[in-house]
């Protein structure tokens, strides 16, 4: 009798053990869920979720699918060009002046031209590449400088943060606008006087080219110091940046490893925002005639030549039209894809 009970309660507690791992796929994978479905939601990191949020915001998508098609344009263009060659290559060569000024829009000319004859167009795209690399050597000035002074400021402390953050204070107190056309007018003054550069008109124009990218970028970099160290001083206290330094990780790899890509969202995010400020800028100075210089062609130029020819006679509505929308346009794509890039990765915010 006591041997069939034995048997009876092994055998019970066999099927209990073999029915366990059945027990826990129905915990894991609810009714109507399969398992390949908990699997993918466990194994979605937080940056492949934010780029499905990103992903259901409509105007951002549209604005970096404008982003992308402008940037194609852009750079096709003057292949294009040389590609086709002839006529059609000299008429629409940005720096080809011809007899057919101020003629308006039409098929030849799909932006008009201007007051020396060249196409708007290709003056558009081509004037587009300068104000694009103004952008991005200032967001890359930003990224570089932002990321490692506000990283080392915040996770050091003590008398070096405060150090570093009043320099970032100082640098804040001077009026941004009038501390670069300063220093784009001091410094090219200083530049144009060596015999070296006065002797090349072309080394003028690229000399001005490169004063504007450090101008904008001595500034471009000081809120993303703030808005990194920021960071870095809620995160350099969290249990796994402890964890790392128990197990003897040093500054440099827990910063590189742990902390600044922790802080990686919100430094795309301050980025994609970052290009359009310093487009403005570029434009601003241009069109006052601080940045880019003819025959060169900016946005802000572009502009700036177009306000010149109004008249009380007639205005060239294609030469401000034209630059003009297609500057406002790209503003607003990146403001739109700034923000929607800080919606998708700012969870608490949305919560």
């Amino acid at each position: 009798m006591n041997e069939a009970n034995e048997s009876r309660e092994s055998k019970v507690e066999g099927q209990t053990r073999m029915s366990a791992p059945g027990l826990v796929d129905t915990l894991a994978h609810p009714v109507g869920e399969g398992r390949g479905a908990g699997l993918s939601r466990r194994q979605a990191t937080p940056g492949r979720r934010a780029w499905q949020r990103f992903g259901k915001n409509r105007l951002a998508v549209i604005s970096a699918w404008y982003l992308v098609l402008l940037l194609l344009a852009i750079v096709a263009w003057p292949a294009f060009l040389k590609a086709m060659g002839g006529t059609f290559a000299q008429i629409h060569n940005p720096n080809q002046l011809s007899d057919g000024a101020f003629a308006p829009p039409s098929a030849q000319y799909w932006f008009g031209t201007d007051a020396h004859g060249r196409d708007v167009f290709s003056r558009v795209l081509f004037g587009a590449q300068i104000s694009l690399l103004v952008g991005i050597v200032g967001a890359a000035v930003s990224l570089i400088i932002g990321v490692l002074w506000g990283a080392v400021a915040g996770y050091v402390g003590g008398r070096v943060d405060g150090g570093l953050m009043r320099i970032v204070d100082v640098l804040y107190s001077l009026p941004t606008i009038i501390f670069v056309i300063v220093l784009i007018t001091t410094l090219g003054e200083m530049l144009k006087q060596t015999h070296f550069v006065a002797a090349s008109p072309a080394l003028q124009g690229a000399l001005r080219v490169a004063l504007l990218f450090v101008g904008l970028g001595a500034v471009s970099w000081l809120t993303m110091a703030r808005i990194v160290r920021g960071q870095v001083l809620s995160l350099r206290t969290r249990a796994f940046v402890e964890a790392s330094r128990a197990l003897g990780g040093g500054p440099v790899r827990i910063l590189a490893r742990h902390i600044i890509p922790n802080v990686f969202g919100i430094v795309i995010t301050y980025l994609a925002l970052t290009v359009p400020a310093i487009i403005l800028y570029e434009s601003f100075l241009s069109y006052l005639g601080l940045g880019v210089q003819p025959p060169m062609a900016s946005w802000g130029t572009l502009v700036a030549e177009g306000v010149s020819q109004i008249n009380p006679i007639r205005i060239y509505w294609w030469l401000i039209v034209f630059p003009g929308g297609v500057l406002t346009a790209t503003l607003l794509a990146l403001n739109l894809l700034g923000d929607g890039l800080r919606d998708a990765w700012d969870v608490k915010g949305k919560g």
